[in-house]
């Protein structure tokens, strides 16, 4: 997801990097669509989710995504939300499909571009993949003819290695992975389907995610002025300014 510094008229969040969790985020009740309320008048939050999307793919659009002359919307801070469809099994899903090294590799090279396109590792954030409901994911599976493709064990094998390349790399990181199942709690409410999030699990991100936001967007002004601060008699005065309010 993207938090990207507005212009005269709008803040910009940067928007998620590629996957299903991002396309569906600015659904209702969406973690996406939770951020925006929570930053309007302060961010734009730009989702750039897309469905099935892995590491390696990702990688190599995120130039397109995010450029490094365009100054101006240079965002103000990125998350990177990967690893459910890296952790596929190759034997049973080798298009999606990213050996475990190749993973931690395109993490720590998309922070290094982000970097070299202005936006410093402080202001990235890595998410995580969150745990697999094997039960639930599996009778999907065969509901599309083919057998399960993703094991819970081989997922947390990846959120380590995100949570590795956040360290390697000197970003923030939501272990998604390990939250959810802290305690041997039970996470099958935050999945909708075994793999992607429910409602539930949306909010839950949103609510572990916005504290690391906070810490980086806190000190973004308001956009405009609040309504019974406009100058009466002559509104241009409060509303045509920089902007800064």
């Amino acid at each position: 997801m993207r938090f990207q510094r507005a212009t005269k008229c709008s803040h910009s969040v940067p928007s998620k990097t590629p996957s299903q969790a991002r396309k569906f985020s600015f659904q209702p009740g969406g973690w996406g669509a939770l951020l925006a309320d929570r930053l309007v008048r302060k961010c734009d939050v730009l989702n750039r989710g897309f469905s099935g999307y892995n590491t390696r793919w990702a990688k190599i659009i995120l130039p397109r995504l995010i450029k490094k002359e365009n100054s101006v919307e240079t965002p103000v801070a990125v998350s990177i939300f990967f690893g459910a469809n890296d952790s596929s099994l190759k034997g049973e899903n080798p298009k999606q499909h990213v050996p475990l090294d190749e993973y931690r590799a395109n993490l720590r090279d998309m922070v290094q571009y982000l970097t070299s396109a202005g936006i410093p590792q402080e202001r990235v954030i890595l998410i995580t993949p969150p745990p697999l409901h094997e039960a639930a994911w599996e009778k999907e599976c065969i509901l599309k003819g083919c057998k399960l493709n993703r094991l819970n064990a081989v997922v947390g094998e990846y959120a380590d290695a995100c949570v590795q390349a956040a360290r390697d790399c000197g970003t923030d990181v939501l272990d998604l992975w390990a939250l959810m199942q802290k305690d041997n709690q039970d996470f099958s409410s935050y999945l909708s389907d075994g793999l992607h999030l429910s409602p539930v699990g949306n909010e839950f991100l949103f609510l572990n995610l916005w504290p690391l936001l906070d810490k980086k967007l806190s000190s973004l002004p308001w956009l405009l002025p609040y309504w019974k601060d406009v100058e009466e008699a002559k509104p241009e005065l409060s509303l045509l300014g920089d902007g800064d309010h």
